[in-house]
């Protein structure tokens, strides 16, 4: 997945094995703590390509404007500034819903990587 700090970072699937490695490589088990976790997704490759790929799902069905416009309306909702027009509140729901469905792509992407 990435280098940090001399140690280089692979995933691993379940019921793999990986073969014989050359005496200079020496894969060990690592536990992921939170601050490695982190590291990890931010020198990832293949977690920034997971985090493209998610906005691009994102904006492949709303823009950022449309994102801005359903902002402004949660938000001015919420605070009772704002009542919602004919259809407004749906259309919001759907965003939320396929933004986050786009959002669950993205985690079960990462769990594959054991992140």
């Amino acid at each position: 997945m990435c280098t940090l700090d001399g140690t280089t970072y692979v995933a691993v699937p379940d019921g793999l094995t990986l073969p014989t490695q050359p005496s200079e490589i020496n894969p060990q088990p690592v536990a992921l703590g939170d601050d490695l976790v982190a590291r990890i997704k931010a020198a990832s490759p293949h977690v920034q390509l997971i985090y493209e790929r998610t906005e691009q799902q994102i904006r492949g069905r709303y823009s950022m404007s449309d994102e801005a416009k359903f902002a402004r309306i949660g938000v001015g909702v919420a605070l009772g500034a704002y009542t919602f027009e004919p259809g407004e509140q749906a259309e919001l729901l759907a965003f939320g819903d396929y933004v986050e469905a786009c959002r669950q792509w993205s985690r079960d992407e990462k769990a594959k990587l054991g992140l």
